[in-house]
């Protein structure tokens, strides 16, 4: 029975895993091919929508990360995937810090041309 459930969890991870890979990759791509529309458009805030997708795009990717610790078997594994997980948390931040930055520098442009 333990064993059954344990195949079972297995299973369930992985294909989440992929779905959470397959939906970030999807959301990074689509973000940016948006982005170079926008930019060669000229319109506004083209950074900040940029940067919000990528940072929800790497979210997805992180939270598949997580998953994979379920299954994770040896200690070579788990510093593996415990490393991925810290670049790829930094690369969240600095991206959420980036879109502050940005949507400061915005609200300040804003309220000048007012």
């Amino acid at each position: 029975m333990y064993l059954l459930l344990e195949e079972g969890l297995k299973i369930l991870v992985e294909y989440s895993i992929l779905a959470f890979e397959y939906i970030g990759v999807i959301i990074i791509l689509v973000t940016g091919i948006h982005g170079v529309f926008n930019y060669m458009n000229r319109k506004p805030f083209v950074r900040l929508h940029l940067a919000k997708g990528l940072a929800t795009g790497l979210e997805f990717k992180l939270g598949s990360e997580i998953l994979r610790t379920v299954i994770v078997r040896g200690m070579s594994e788990m510093i593996i995937v415990a490393g991925i997980i810290i670049l790829r948390a930094a690369l969240t931040f600095l991206i959420h810090w980036e879109i502050k930055n940005e949507e400061e520098s915005e609200l300040r442009e804003v309220e000048e041309e007012i």
